[in-house]
């Protein structure tokens, strides 16, 4: 996807963002328009007629597609971030020692090369947001999928924020198959199956991300194909998980950024007016934004250099921080900016939101804070 293109799809957003953020459904011609750019091969490897390389390399230029997007229209941005980032599972891990995994790798991205949009519906109710303590049963039925080779189940359980939901062909999530103990990965086929086996519980009514589609939904013999890796589903979640959370970090940012340009336009031509006050939140909004950049950059920096754990661990700092930081900068905006923000016609009312979401995204805030301790200790 060329910045080109990246840049004429955000300035169409751009151009039409009061339309989009009074919206509470997704447009398939958004989509649409993201594929025919390219997006969708960003998750496809260079063999395979797509744009992916390797982690190392891949992961900042789909970020800055990301940021730059999400300026434009956040849960249009959110929704497609999640294409890759369950490709990722994928893309991060590679065994030739396993035959099965490899061949359903290169199935996978050839999906995406037909066009297929992924996403994930796995975080259930009262899990609080950790996809190992799964409730959903998986059933195994010996049938043969025609696009992903892989054992065939049929999932059963309730979901919720599922990102996408109607707009995705396949769908990640987890779920714990007969007879096992530990759960196990799997991809859901939304396309191919009866109307009777996805009934959608609870429609998304977020105040922030509110045109994601993130529906709560109950899965009833739901035809689905598990993952082929052989081996814990937490190796492949440890090797995608820093480019996960660099994708998601890069949404955040990208609405932080908008926000920021927006309150600087409004408060630039009155800047000699401006009480104390307003002076010293504006100061430390554009310095907590700079800090979200650079807590970002640093999360890259160490991807780039290619130790798996290392690059864990500063994204998982990096998302929580710049999480932290763009829900109180939007904040000092407001005080600052004054009461017209409270209105919806202002878009800061709607970033504030969206980031405030954002926060809450894989992990939540409490199971991220459990794994910034865990790790505290480590150097």
């Amino acid at each position: 996807m060329t910045n080109e293109a990246v840049a004429e799809i955000a300035a169409q957003w751009t151009a039409q963002r009061a339309e989009r953020q009074a919206r509470r459904n997704l447009e398939r011609e958004d989509f649409d328009a993201l594929a025919r750019a390219g997006f969708l091969l960003t998750a496809v490897p260079v063999a395979q007629g797509g744009t992916w390389d390797r982690v190392e390399t891949s992961t900042r230029p789909l970020c800055e597609t990301l940021r730059v997007l999400a300026a434009a229209d956040p849960s249009v941005t959110l929704v497609a971030s999640m294409h890759p980032a369950v490709l990722g599972y994928w893309l991060a891990t590679s065994d030739p020692a396993q035959p099965a995994w490899e061949a359903q790798r290169t199935a996978a991205f050839a999906t995406a090369a037909a066009g297929r949009q992924w996403g994930t519906i796995t975080s259930e109710p009262g899990s609080g947001g950790d996809i190992m303590k799964t409730k959903t049963r998986a059933e195994p039925t010996g049938d043969a999928h025609p696009e992903l080779p892989g054992q065939c189940y049929r999932l059963s359980g309730d979901k919720h924020f599922g990102s996408g939901f109607g707009i995705s062909h396949y769908m990640f999530t987890t779920a714990l198959a007969d007879g096992e103990d530990a759960p196990a990965a799997f991809a859901l086929d939304m396309a191919n199956r009866t109307d009777d086996t996805v009934t959608v519980i609870a429609e998304w009514d977020g105040a922030g991300m509110a045109a994601t589609q993130s529906h709560a939904a109950r899965l009833t013999n739901v035809p689905a194909v598990r993952l082929a890796w052989d081996g814990p589903i937490d190796t492949l979640a440890m090797n995608t998980g820093p480019f996960i959370m660099a994708t998601f970090s890069s949404v955040v940012l990208g609405v932080l950024d908008a926000a920021v340009d927006y309150a600087r336009a409004q408060l630039s031509p009155k800047r000699e007016g401006m009480r104390a006050f307003e002076q010293v939140e504006w100061a430390r909004a554009d310095r907590d934004h700079w800090l979200a950049a650079q807590a970002l950059e640093g999360a890259l920096r160490t991807i780039e250099q290619g130790d798996t754990y290392r690059s864990l661990r500063a994204a998982l700092r990096a998302k929580t921080a710049i999480a932290d930081l763009a829900e109180e900068t939007l904040r000092r905006l407001t005080q600052v900016l004054g009461g017209g923000t409270f209105s919806r016609r202002s878009p800061i009312a709607s970033w504030f939101e969206d980031v405030r979401a954002l926060g809450f995204l894989r992990p939540p805030w409490g199971l991220a804070y459990d794994n910034l301790f865990a790790t505290s200790f480590d150097t």
